[in-house]
């Protein structure tokens, strides 16, 4: 095939009205704000945990995962090994904390601990966190909707053209987080996980079907280019270098854990489907299964892109006149799959992508309730109906703030596109900078009882600070000398030891101090 032909269009189209329409069937009918952003505590354990998974996919896994197996070969599935160790871990330690003191949102615990001050400041670091990293996902959703666009012969500007691809992702994703809250997003991400995976499926079965030369010898010629190695020790290397690869097991496995027990231990957007189960066991089984589960989607994405490296012979993305390998999928959706199939694969590119945007909206908006305490809203909040409508003024706002971040990224990678590769990686760079220091935080709260509120403040800020100044980065450059080339697994890693040990320098010469 080549092209986009009606049929995908349909196909398309039918996807966007449906889920928007399924979430607010699947939603029910909320009275409160409790309702709309914890699900009333009666979500089933097996949908948050489908929940998850989706919310942890987005367009850029889709698409992005193949081009790493693609470029690269299977080590990147070590990663998903400590992803698994650290959701044991917050399930162990984290989530019966959280049960116990029936917490509203992560950032409660914070609260509880050292104060509404130092809740504000984590809310509003995960709030920061989530504009720019969902800005920079939004974006990279509309990606095929804008080939969409291109290919049925519009004839507009690059900026318009996303603009409205990225207005038409919004908006149907605004509108069922809008009406249903909480239940919607998660019963709708049910959905998208089931489409994308399909997708993926498809897409792996065509491939096979199309190989040159048949499985067997693409399976040779994938052994011949070390495409099929799993495990890397990094014995090889030096300290530095060691520090530097990401995809070491050790470095996988340390960094990768840490970097779950962040995510999901917390990181608002995936607490809050935790907190939505009625009993702690739910909760557990969900975080714990979903571990598993991201096992098996990864090894599936990094398999296609094996596959499509077999596909293509193994020529580079330039070979195949295209700008980066993250646009190598892409290319075999539109000319290589049969009628109907694009529009399939596009839809489940498009699932992943909203079920991400939706569940970001929803809690940015909860966290904005729950955690600013503004005294305002509080006292507006008593009565159940009035907290439900103030709750979807922040689904709304936040939606539209989402919205505007996503036209800013557009808007540097169309208007510098050799600046393209630093605003991506500004972008999705700043989880790994901030999940650190909310780490450590919690880390702080949860195993150093004599740590008080000044420690925290002072471990907190002092240790993003110093993070940002020690890794080689944007704020490095300001310093003389080289810097600390640290894989992004080990961001995480050095940005929660950093705070602990800050925190805990300082509680120690307080308490020594009294004694004298």
């Amino acid at each position: 095939m080549s092209g986009f032909t009606l049929l995908d269009l349909l196909i398309v189209i039918f996807y966007l009205i449906g889920i928007a329409a399924a979430g607010i069937r699947l939603a029910g009918r909320q009275k409160s704000s409790h309702d709309y952003f914890l699900g009333a505590h009666n979500v089933p354990w097996w949908a948050v945990l489908f929940s998850i998974v989706a919310t942890e996919t987005s367009a850029l896994t889709v698409i992005s995962v193949p081009a790493v197996a693609y470029t690269g070969n299977l080590t990147f599935l070590q990663i998903t090994f400590g992803y698994f160790l650290g959701r044991i871990i917050v399930a162990l330690i984290f989530l019966p904390r959280y049960f116990y003191h029936q917490l509203e949102t992560a950032y409660d615990f914070i609260g509880q601990r050292f104060g509404q001050g130092l809740r504000r400041a984590a809310s509003l670091t995960f709030m920061l966190t989530r504009l720019l990293a969902d800005g920079v996902r939004v974006f990279a959703c509309a990606i095929p909707v804008a080939m969409i666009f291109r290919l049925l012969g519009l004839k507009s500007s690059p900026f318009a053209i996303y603009a409205a691809s990225i207005l038409i992702v919004s908006l149907v994703t605004l509108i069922y987080t809008y009406l249903g809250g909480l239940r919607a997003v998660i019963w709708t991400d049910a959905l998208q996980l089931a489409l994308y995976l399909s997708g993926a499926f498809l897409a792996i079965i065509l491939i096979s079907a199309r190989l040159p030369q048949g499985i067997i010898s693409a399976l040779t010629f994938l052994r011949d280019h070390n495409k099929l190695r799993l495990f890397s020790s990094g014995m090889t290397l030096n300290w530095k270098e060691f520090l530097a690869e990401p995809y070491t097991f050790l470095v996988a496995l340390v960094g990768g854990a840490f970097f779950s027990l962040a995510s999901h231990g917390t990181d608002q957007l995936i607490v809050q489907r935790l907190l939505a189960t009625k009993k702690l066991a739910a909760s557990q089984k969900a975080l714990i299964g979903s571990g598993l589960f991201i096992i098996f989607q990864f090894a599936l994405f990094l398999f296609l892109g094996l596959g499509l490296f077999a596909f293509y012979q193994g020529r580079n993305p330039a070979e195949l006149s295209l700008a980066t390998a993250d646009e190598v999928f892409i290319k075999f959706i539109v000319e290589e799959m049969p009628p109907g199939a694009s529009g399939l694969i596009i839809a489940a590119i498009l699932a992943a992508a909203m079920s991400t945007l939706a569940s970001a909206i929803n809690s940015l908006a909860s966290s904005t309730f729950f955690d600013l305490g503004l005294k305002k809203i509080k006292k507006r909040a008593d009565g159940a109906t009035e907290s439900l409508r103030l709750s979807r003024l922040f689904t709304l706002f936040w939606g539209i703030i989402i919205f505007i971040s996503a036209l800013f990224f557009a808007h540097l990678q169309l208007s510098s596109p050799e600046k393209r590769p630093a605003v991506i990686e500004l972008g999705l760079g700043i989880a790994s900078y901030t999940y650190g220091g909310l780490l450590g935080l919690f880390f702080l709260g949860l195993l150093m009882p004599q740590a008080g509120k000044k420690a925290a403040y002072t471990g907190f800020f002092t240790g993003l600070a110093a993070l940002l100044f020690m890794v080689k980065g944007p704020l490095q450059a300001l310093l003389p000398g080289e810097g600390i080339s640290l894989a992004w697994p080990l961001y995480v890693v050095a940005g929660a030891y950093l705070v602990v040990l800050i925190g805990g320098l300082f509680s120690l010469a307080r308490i020594t101090n009294r004694k004298k």
